[in-house]
């Protein structure tokens, strides 16, 4: 049996026009038969390019259409579950226009516009500690070029 981690991508979505605190956008999900918080996230399906997917799951777990604007960076993980290990390649990236009438995917309860207090708050409710990271990251400026990631495959 061979081993593979779980390529993940995850996306920070700022508010436009939020002043004292930045909110971001958060799913509230059941994981695990858990409620927990995270960025909109989710597999790399075949065919498709990180970007791709990171695109795909903020709509679908948003209805949120998205323009990628930056690459955050890669975080390792393991599930304190079942062990396995999760990469997340983490995008930046500007909401263009909710489309309201969509259905979120299954496991959404609904989505939140969260600042980093009160995600740090909710601390025990993250569904990875990469929640947090990502954020602080995003906050301390670092946000690289989207040509930082290349798709040498035909997605």
């Amino acid at each position: 049996m061979r081993w593979y981690p779980h390529q993940t991508v995850a996306v920070v979505i700022e508010k436009p026009g939020a002043t004292d605190h930045p909110q971001f956008l958060i799913v509230e999900e059941i994981s695990g038969g858990q409620v927990v918080f995270n960025q909109p996230a989710g597999h790399l399906e075949a065919n498709e390019s990180l970007m791709q997917a990171a695109v795909r799951e903020a709509l679908e777990e948003t209805a949120w259409h998205v323009e990628l604007t930056g690459f955050v960076g890669v975080y390792q993980s393991k599930s304190t579950d079942s062990g396995e290990c999760y990469i997340r390649n983490c995008f930046a990236a500007r909401a263009v226009r909710e489309d309201a009438g969509r259905k979120l995917d299954t496991d959404i309860i609904r989505t939140h516009w969260l600042s980093l207090p009160q995600l740090q708050v909710r601390q025990a409710q993250l569904r990875s500690p990469a929640v947090i990271a990502v954020i602080e990251d995003y906050l301390n400026g670092q946000v690289y070029p989207l040509s930082l990631v290349r798709n040498l495959g035909q997605a």
